[in-house]
């Protein structure tokens, strides 16, 4: 039975690819041009995210011990009455660095996250997972990806978890979607 079901399933690709093959040859150079087309559009826009990640600022740092660096973060927002914003991701992920350079360069963001929230980089990487520490947090990368965001009060309570996806814009980021977003999660008064 076996080798009935061999001869038969042999067969039956020897046909399928007969079948592909019986085109023209001018159908199949249409269709390993396109081919190629696809490819090389893929390649290029690999080359400038590559070009565009090399120039952007690198915040993550794989060596820190994000736990130690939380519980003081925690410690410094009691006495200044800020929230602390983690940006959860790493180097690797062009999104992260996307968002670290629009919030660093946008004045206006910058005015509001200096104001109102101690921000920092938790690392999540193949160098160092942070595995502990995000799991404190129900682990939101494995959820939404990367970034994301976990926002904790002055006492270090987790009061937000949110996916970045919702704040793009091309390959960018809205400036008005993540301004309401930091004013909305902002120490209340």
């Amino acid at each position: 039975m076996k080798k009935l079901i061999c001869i038969a399933f042999l067969g039956l690709s020897v046909l399928g690819f007969s079948q592909a093959t019986n085109k023209p040859k001018e159908e199949r150079k249409g269709d390993n041009t396109l081919l190629v087309k696809t490819d090389h559009a893929e390649l290029e826009a690999k080359k400038k995210a590559a070009e565009e990640k090399a120039k952007l600022p690198k915040p993550y740092n794989p060596k820190a011990d994000a736990e130690a660096d939380i519980k003081k973060l925690v410690a410094q927002a009691k006495k200044e009455g800020k929230n602390i914003m983690i940006q959860a991701g790493g180097n690797w992920c062009i999104w992260c660095l996307r968002f670290n350079n629009f919030v660093q360069s946008t004045p206006e963001l910058k005015e509001i996250v200096d104001k109102n929230y101690l921000y920092y980089h938790l690392n999540f990487s193949p160098d160092n997972k942070n595995e502990k520490v995000f799991a404190q947090y129900d682990n939101p990368g494995e959820k939404f990806g990367y970034p994301v965001f976990i926002i904790l009060d002055k006492n270090g309570r987790m009061i937000k978890v949110q996916q970045s996806d919702v704040f793009e814009d091309g390959k960018g980021y809205s400036k008005d979607k993540v301004k309401e977003f930091f004013n909305t999660w902002k120490p209340k008064a």
